[in-house]
């Protein structure tokens, strides 16, 4: 059964988001132009994830800060929606998780699916794949997703190491209708902003950039 739902899942995966980006290409182009139009650099942003298995793949958003913000005042860490680093079109795409539609390309190609775990950077909150306990090791079994049941549940608002609780509860108990509950919950708190960033000790996760 578990099969099955992973191949509908790969079918839903794929043509969804093909169909995904046509009907919100004027979007996308918006965005990009006003990107372009109101800070220096690129339009997409590209950042090292780790997938499944482990695997490092390059993540697409667009960008939301000034070009090398990983290497300006808090580094990875984004404590709130007034950093500085932030641009002021990417105010707007963080608050709305807009920044994130990109990654729709990442679904096609096969590194992401519409709905999994989120995938986390190389070297936080563990160093690699290698350093994540066995038992967190659960959560790079399955695709990382855009969306995923931590994002519309805790989302930010609780610790990596709980989250990935979170993340493994999904893997044990996947299904397609999961999937399109989690779909619709993600529709419904699109334009909410609580719980994108938490400043708190330095256990807890914050939206990075």
């Amino acid at each position: 059964m578990k099969a099955l739902n992973l191949f509908i899942k790969r079918i839903i995966d794929f043509f969804g988001s093909l169909i995904g980006i046509i009907i919100i290409s004027p979007l996308l182009l918006l965005i990009a132009i006003s990107i372009k139009l109101t800070s220096k650099g690129p339009v997409f942003f590209k950042q090292e994830r780790l997938g499944k298995g482990g695997k490092t793949f390059k993540i697409i958003k667009f960008r939301t800060m000034v070009v090398n913000a990983e290497k300006i005042g808090d580094g990875l860490t984004v404590k709130s929606n007034n950093d500085d680093r932030i641009t002021k079109v990417g105010k707007f795409l963080r608050s709305t998780s807009l920044d994130e539609l990109p990654q729709l390309f990442n679904v096609i190609s096969g590194q992401m699916s519409l709905v999994g775990p989120r995938p986390p950077v190389t070297y936080f909150p563990y160093k690699g794949y290698g350093e994540y306990p066995e038992w967190a090791k659960k959560r790079f079994t399955m695709h990382p997703g855009i969306t995923g049941l931590a994002q519309v549940t805790v989302r930010n608002s609780v610790s990596w190491d709980e989250r990935i609780v979170v993340d493994n509860k999904y893997i044990d108990h996947f299904s397609v209708y999961l999937d399109c509950k989690i779909l619709f919950k993600t529709i419904l708190k699109l334009f909410k902003s609580e719980n994108i960033y938490m400043e708190q000790d330095n256990k807890s996760t914050k939206k990075s950039v």
